[in-house]
């Protein structure tokens, strides 16, 4: 099934890590979309009639119909652009592993506290990465797939902090196999271009993060 633009409308935000997953599989299957950057500090129309319940982005139109949760939308993608090259593996039980780590990733990144809780993570991933990559550049094997598209997602935001933290976390000597999946997917031809900037995404992290010291003190 071809898609032209008028036909899938993505409503997000350049900085959400859960829409740069959306953007990297609707890349990965070549299809053409009418990218809407939403104001989460003043959501629009379209965004709250398409997602009434959590009323957040990301959210796919196809036609008139809504899609919400990044995690759901990539499935949806997959299954609806099935001649184009696939995200998900073929083997039901190799899906089943794969939607685990998408779950496991999702729980632990959108936690508070998320800073204490990314050496537990990457501990589990460095270990699923042997298992599930059978030595190939990627978990999905020797192409990008669901769980390389869920956790790469966040390699820009686990770069800048890094940078505020003034601490290396995906290091060399404690994950090897992390270090150089990073490497392979981040050049890989369907997410380079994708992935936002660190440098402008530094900047909105650090803004974010003044707004929210700020509205705290003037709580008090």
């Amino acid at each position: 099934m071809e898609a032209k633009s008028s036909d899938l409308k993505l409503l997000g935000g350049w900085f959400s890590p859960f829409v740069t997953r959306v953007k990297i599989a609707l890349n990965i299957k070549g299809l053409e979309y009418e990218n809407i950057e939403e104001d989460l500090n003043s959501k629009s129309d379209l965004l709250l009639r398409s997602n009434p319940v959590h009323k957040k982005i990301p959210v796919l139109i196809h036609g008139d119909k809504p899609i919400c949760e990044s995690s759901i939308i990539l499935q949806y993608i997959d299954e609806v652009w099935s001649n184009a090259p696939s995200i998900l593996p073929p083997d039901a039980y190799d899906r089943a592993i794969a939607r685990f780590w998408v779950s496991y990733i999702d729980d632990k990144e959108t936690k508070p506290h998320f800073e204490q809780l990314e050496e537990e993570i990457l501990v589990k991933l460095e270990e699923a990465f042997g298992k599930c990559s059978e030595e190939k550049p990627f978990f999905g094997g020797s192409k990008v797939g669901l769980t390389d598209i869920a956790f790469g997602s966040f390699l820009p935001s686990l770069r800048v902090l890094e940078e505020m933290n003034g601490k290396k976390v995906l290091a060399n000597d404690k994950f090897p196999g992390l270090v150089n999946w990073a490497t392979n997917f981040i050049v890989n031809s369907a997410v380079t271009r994708i992935l936002p900037e660190i440098d402008k995404l530094a900047l909105f992290c650090m803004d974010l993060r003044q707004k929210w010291v700020t509205a705290k003190a003037t709580a008090k």
